[in-house]
């Protein structure tokens, strides 16, 4: 019987399914600091490879970039990082397509690297084949081919694909000896290597990836070039190909697609249709659809999944699952050289010649003599026609019916979050399965990125199961796994003092605060209507009004959590209301200590992690960038892969200029939840950090209209993608932006301030003022980009802005930007006054940092450039401290630019242009560099 003390759990496949499984299984238990014993059960010798990872031909390559293959969803980098060990650093890229054996040792190391962390967790290899498996009072029983019994209190079944089917041969072709049924079966191309050389080609059936990989494998032998290979199929399609440099996913919002096929058909169509005409490329939107597959195709019945099958999977495959880049070169310099045909047919007959091979008839009429038949169809998904032992024994029925069901077309096992569903549509027995065996439900489900979030999705539910972890009462008594009262939960697990139907409402709420949506604080409202005792409804609705600016009354929410918190409320409840209370008293004192006290003791608090950490909404606990990293780093543990953490995770990235960590944490961020707006934002500050001015917005503009159609903070969206059109130097692009997303009307309050009129005098800088001859002490009053679109006045924004902004900010944040604003409105009084504000505050930053700057501003206004320029160059230094992202302090160098210009600073603009473009590409700092360097006034194509 299974130890109650150390649970134990059967894997039973041990290629990447299972591996990955035992990993997080590891992983996930050493967090819980729970001991575990795991019987990993398969034949082969080793683990990790299975079919895909075992090959050892290094022309076999994935066909999915390395920065996308990583074990861990919460370290997209980490196959990056293990093959930079492998190999030189500077021979590695996340945009590698790396060999597939390389895959199969980095995860059979991942797994040892996880065992050797977890000393409580002990894994068990059996190298035997699970052939039978049953319930017991306790668990489960798996029997194995050398004839043991595994007690176990959970099972995983994780065997994988298939072999080939052969249902498509004539039966004298499946008795030649010439024909290779399966391929990858051990020593299967053995022979047909040594054989190699013969006058008769090979022919190849089926034109997918597998076709790919034999005919690469075959082209060439030790250097000497193989048999010529001829490859049929019933479409004679080959895989596209992946692009050179792959573009960012084009998630579509399908919501209000229909639920048939015809309908989805359509939609697919237009989706397709629009991206490419907006990028060029169709591989974006395959690639965006890819988060919504599971969702489209659970819309589907039976009979349209059927029609799916027959019609449309096989050209869905070419363009889903596609191949190298590398591989296609191959292809092209074997079919160029008539080494390589490919064509549409089946065959029809066939028969054994005098000298070995076969003449095959094939569905054209036509014949022909080959040397041998390689069955390239890829695995048969019907695990009905298996023959394997122990899906037979799963669906074999028994006293209470059968353990399993196989689901659409038999690809696998119907289940509930990959909990095995019994004949009576019950997932009652500790039994799960991850990867192909979930096809049937789910129709991707056999690439590693979607077998990752299983396997974790998979562990943590049987970690729930088996080793449930003890939970705090409100009365710090612990209690394992259940409350004498059941209350409800919010979406990270945190207990809630309220009723049901109030926590369903908050809870919508909290979801459309996490994804950066507008609407979260009216579904929080409408919680403490429902319940107005609950207090952490009442503290949520007063923080969001106090640190995101959310219309709420927030000394009356505060009075009523404090009251509710009285009379109903845990300890975890009790501090976040104190922490609420904190904040709005002391912006930047005591509230900020209590917050951080509150998250080392409550650090799944996602409302009080989402203040602490600014992105785009809240005052943030720092303006210290390091003590910001280190809180984002520290909470790790307590999330994991959370799709909400991993795009915190990818802001903190691209603050650190870790760019390529920051576009895989986003990417990864975004197929699990595509409306994120965290992540979303993660991504824009990559692209314009590295110069994807146009791609980065058009992708931006794409998911605006799609999953971020009900995305809060859409100025601050309008204004990066500004930047992109400001730095590509289309000026009319930005006038249209403007005058349609961020001009009067349209913004007001903070984000008018920050977004709109900051973007107004950075396009004044960078264009209207530009003066390249005075760079050279020629008479000015000559721009530079002649033609250019003229920046509107400021002075239309400023009646939507309240004046306290202006007149006295309350942080170093927005004073900069109210310096800004009064800049453009070539406020001289106003400006003065706002460094008198800032130079007698007592926050330090503003009398060391913003006071200065406002003086630069004034001489800059007045034409003091000497003055204006020196003071701008000693704050570039300092300058982080009044918070906020590089792209948004970015103005401070740009005005710095055009003081240098106009104090006749030639040199020392050029030497800054300089550095500018080695950090990044943009057409509009090349331009400007050239009209300095050419001092000629330039006109604009």
């Amino acid at each position: 019987m299974p130890s109650s003390s150390c649970p134990r759990v059967v894997v039973v496949g041990a290629a990447a399914s299972g591996t990955l499984t035992a990993i997080h299984l590891t992983r996930l238990a050493g967090r819980r600091g729970a001991a575990l014993e795991i019987h990993l059960v398969d034949p082969a010798d080793n683990t990790g490879r299975g079919v895909a990872f075992g090959t050892t031909d290094d022309r076999h390559l994935l066909n999915v970039v390395a920065g996308n293959m990583s074990a861990l969803p919460e370290d997209p980098g980490h196959f990056v990082v293990w093959r930079a060990r492998q190999h030189s650093e500077d021979t590695t890229s996340p945009l590698d397509f790396a060999p597939r054996r390389e895959f199969g040792r980095y995860l059979e190391e991942t797994l040892s690297d996880a065992l050797a962390a977890v000393p409580d967790v002990r894994l068990q290899r059996h190298r035997s084949r699970a052939t039978a498996i049953g319930r017991t009072r306790s668990g489960v029983l798996v029997r194995t081919s050398d004839g043991h019994l595994l007690d176990a209190d959970a099972a995983v079944i994780a065997t994988g694909l298939d072999a080939p089917s052969t249902a498509w041969a004539p039966e004298d072709l499946v008795a030649s000896p010439f024909f290779v049924p399966d391929p990858w079966a051990p020593g299967a191309l053995d022979v047909v290597r040594r054989d190699a050389t013969g006058p008769a080609a090979l022919l190849l059936v089926g034109t997918g990836l597998t076709m790919v990989d034999v005919t690469l494998s075959l082209a060439h032998l030790d250097g000497r070039p193989g048999r010529a290979v001829h490859a049929i199929s019933r479409g004679g399609r080959l895989p596209h190909v992946h692009a050179d440099v792959p573009g960012l996913a084009a998630v579509p919002d399908v919501e209000s697609w229909g639920f048939t096929l015809e309908a989805l058909r359509v939609q697919v169509a237009e989706h397709l249709r629009s991206v490419e005409h907006a990028t060029g490329d169709w591989r974006q939107a395959v690639d965006g659809l890819r988060v919504h597959t599971a969702t489209l195709w659970g819309r589907l019945d039976e009979t349209d999944r059927a029609e799916f099958l027959r019609h449309d999977a096989s050209r869905w495959n070419v363009v889903r699952h596609r191949m190298a880049p590398e591989s296609m070169v191959e292809l092209d310099a074997l079919r160029d050289s008539q080494r390589l045909t490919i064509d549409p047919g089946r065959i029809e007959a066939c028969e054994p010649l005098p000298r070995g091979g076969l003449r095959v008839t094939l569905s054209d009429g036509t014949s022909r003599e080959v040397g041998w038949v390689i069955n390239c169809t890829g695995p048969d998904s019907d695990v009905r026609n298996a023959g394997d032992p122990l899906v037979e024994d799963l669906l074999r029925t028994r006293a209470g019916g059968t353990l399993a069901v196989a689901a659409t077309a038999g690809m696998g096992f119907r289940t509930v979050r990959g909990r095995l569903v019994d004949e009576h549509g019950r997932a009652e027995a500790p039994l799960w399965t991850l990867g192909a065996l979930r096809r049937g439900e789910l129709w991707e489900s056999t690439a590693i990125p979607e077998i990752r979030a299983q396997a974790r999705a998979v562990a943590q539910d049987l970690l729930d199961e088996v080793a449930p972890m003890p939970r705090t009462l409100a009365d710090g008594r612990i209690v394992g796994g259940h409350h004498p009262i059941a209350r409800p939960r919010d979406p990270l697990g945190l207990a809630l003092s309220t009723t049901a139907e109030a926590a369903a409402s908050y809870n919508l709420g909290l979801d459309r605060v996490m994804r950066l949506q507008s609407g979260g604080e009216d579904l929080i409202r409408e919680a403490v209507a429902l319940d107005p005792g609950f207090a952490v409804g009442h503290a949520a609705l007063a923080m969001l009004g106090h640190e995101a600016g959310a219309d709420c009354d927030v000394e009356a929410s505060l009075a009523a959590a404090q009251e509710a918190a009285r009379r109903r409320a845990d300890e975890r409840e009790r501090s976040f209301v104190e922490v609420v209370t904190r904040r709005v008293a002391d912006v930047r004192g005591s509230g900020a200590q209590a917050l951080v006290s509150h998250l080392a003791q409550f650090p799944r608090d996602v409302l009080a992690a989402s203040a602490a950490v600014p992105t785009i909404a809240f005052s943030g606990v720092t303006d210290v960038q390091q003590e910001a990293w280190e809180l984002v780093e520290g909470l790790a543990p307590a999330y994991g892969d959370h799709w909400w953490y991993i795009s915190l995770l990818a802001f903190t990235r691209q603050d650190q200029s870790r760019f390529d960590e920051a576009g895989m944490l986003a990417e990864s961020a975004l197929s699990c939840e595509p409306a994120s707006g965290h992540a979303v934002h993660a991504q824009t500050h990559v692209l314009y950090e590295t110069g994807q001015h146009e791609g980065g917005r058009v992708w931006l503009d794409h998911w605006v209209a799609e999953s971020g159609r009900g995305a809060s903070h859409r100025a601050h969206y309008a204004w990066h993608a500004a930047l992109h059109e400001l730095a590509l130097g289309d000026t009319e692009a930005v006038r249209q932006r403007y005058y349609s997303q961020l001009g009067p009307g349209a913004v007001t309050g903070v984000r008018a301030l920050v977004d709109s009129a900051s973007l107004l005098w950075r396009w004044r800088v960078t264009t209207t003022d530009w003066d390249p001859g005075l760079a050279h002490g020629l008479p000015g009053s000559s721009p530079a980009f002649v033609g250019e679109a003229a920046p509107p006045p400021v002075a239309p924004l400023l009646p939507g802005i309240d004046q306290p902004l202006l007149s006295a900010p309350e942080t170093p944040f927005v004073a900069t930007h109210a310096a800004l604003a009064l800049a453009g409105d070539h406020d001289l009084v106003g400006l003065a006054a706002l460094e008198r504000h800032t130079r007698t505050a007592s926050d330090p930053t503003m009398r060391t940092v913003v006071a200065p700057f406002c003086a630069a501003l004034l001489a800059a206004l007045e034409e003091r450039w000497e003055t204006s320029w020196r003071t701008l160059a000693d704050l570039l230094q300092v300058l982080p401290r009044v918070g906020g992202s590089a792209a948004q302090r970015e103005v401070v160098e740009e005005t710095l630019l055009l003081a240098l210009v106009h104090d006749g600073r030639a040199e020392q603009a050029l030497e800054l242009l300089d550095r500018r473009l080695d950090r990044r590409t943009s057409p509009l700092d090349r331009r400007r560099r050239h009209s300095i360097a050419t001092p000629v006034p330039l006109t604009s194509a």
